[in-house]
């Protein structure tokens, strides 16, 4: 976590990425093929890993460069030739000297079989992309006729769930509503933060896609949406205020991923938070699927997010989105259970009030 300017807006200028996941069979080389045709796709570059498979060829109006085709509607087609970062590098150093036309937003295709985690972590740990690109958020597309066979044997489709800020189950058409009731209840206890939304035959507008994350530091009615939807607040009723955000949910053959959705009242330092998530990393990295918060440092609203032991800048907001100025932290672990969480921020609250809580070289205050 780095240091940075209050004065500046971090976000302002990044061109926002979409990640789009999903496993084998789930529709997604159908929704890109529908999504290159799309009228509003223009300034939209795309990323995939074989241009042939979507048969783009009759809609193509001239090659731009080696590996970036221009479609009709001004979006463009951009293959992986190398590696994600090299492709991502060259379609900046493209679109800066002019060889191909301007965009204003990257698409991600990501393989059947690929966890999200590492190209999340690319755009944080990449100094050059990190400078020029911003996670706008990962759509996971899950097929209803073989979704739950495939999370029962499968850990790379369980992550593509847990990892998603918007999820939509496709072929519902070949599904009873019984068998979607069933994958639903199974994908939220995965992850209860993205509602899952039916799509059929990769009918999604653009839109559905774009807008998912932090796109600054000016705080809107929006802001708070990246963190998903926050169905009720805390009351007498509905149990302790750390339980904010906790929704109850059928239990799963295997629960090892769930979401975890904190809350603290009491403001904390940055040393006393940075240190807590050290220890969590520290202890239980690999556990730890993916972390984002709004916290409450010394009267401030800082953003965090985080995949596995990697974590983006922390962002402070020109003002709190709400009246709310709690911290409130959505953990998506693996065999991570809340109580210990919340110990754990305990105890650190409890040194921090003590005085005994000192910055790490790596917690630098945002």
């Amino acid at each position: 976590m780095s240091e940075r300017d209050p004065q500046r807006d971090p976000l302002a200028g990044k061109i926002p990425v979409t990640l789009i996941t999903g496993f084998l069979g789930a529709g997604k080389t159908t929704l890109i093929g529908r999504l290159l045709r799309h009228p509003d796709m223009d300034r939209v570059a795309v990323v995939i890993n074989e241009i042939g498979e979507v048969g783009i060829d009759n809609d193509l109006v001239k090659m731009s460069s080696e590996n970036v085709s221009l479609l009709a509607n001004g979006c463009l087609c951009c293959s992986v030739r190398t590696d994600l970062q090299e492709t991502l590098r060259e379609l900046f150093g493209e679109r800066r000297a002019g060889l191909i036309p301007d965009f204003d937003r990257v698409f991600i295709e990501t393989t059947g079989l690929a966890d999200p985690a590492p190209v999340i972590q690319t755009l944080s740990t990449d100094g050059m992309l990190g400078a020029q690109y911003r996670l706008d958020g990962v759509v996971t597309l899950v097929d209803a006729v073989n979704a739950l066979q495939q999370l029962e044997a499968s850990p790379e489709a369980e992550r593509q769930i847990a990892l998603a800020d918007r999820i939509f189950i496709t072929k519902c058409d070949l599904a009873d509503e019984a068998g979607l009731a069933q994958l639903q209840a199974a994908v939220r206890v995965i992850n209860a933060q993205a509602e899952p939304r039916r799509c059929a035959m990769g009918e999604l507008h653009p839109k559905e896609l774009i807008g998912i994350g932090l796109a600054s530091a000016r705080a809107d009615a929006g802001t708070l949406h990246f963190l998903g939807e926050l169905k009720t607040a805390p009351d007498a009723a509905s149990g302790p205020a750390d339980a904010y955000l906790a929704q109850r949910l059928p239990a799963r053959h295997d629960p090892a991923v769930k979401t975890l959705s904190l809350r603290f009242d009491a403001p904390f330092t940055w040393a006393a938070f940075s240190s807590a998530m050290e220890m969590v990393i520290a202890l239980r990295g690999k556990d730890l699927l993916r972390v984002k918060g709004i916290v409450n440092v010394d009267g401030q609203p800082v953003v965090v997010q985080g995949v596995g032991h990697v974590f983006h800048p922390p962002v402070t907001l020109d003002r709190w989105p709400s009246d709310d100025q709690g911290s409130r932290i959505v953990f998506i672990t693996r065999h991570i259970e809340a109580p210990a969480l919340r110990a754990l921020f305990g105890a650190v609250g409890a040194l921090q009030a003590e005085g005994m809580v000192t910055p790490t070289p790596t917690a630098t205050r945002p």
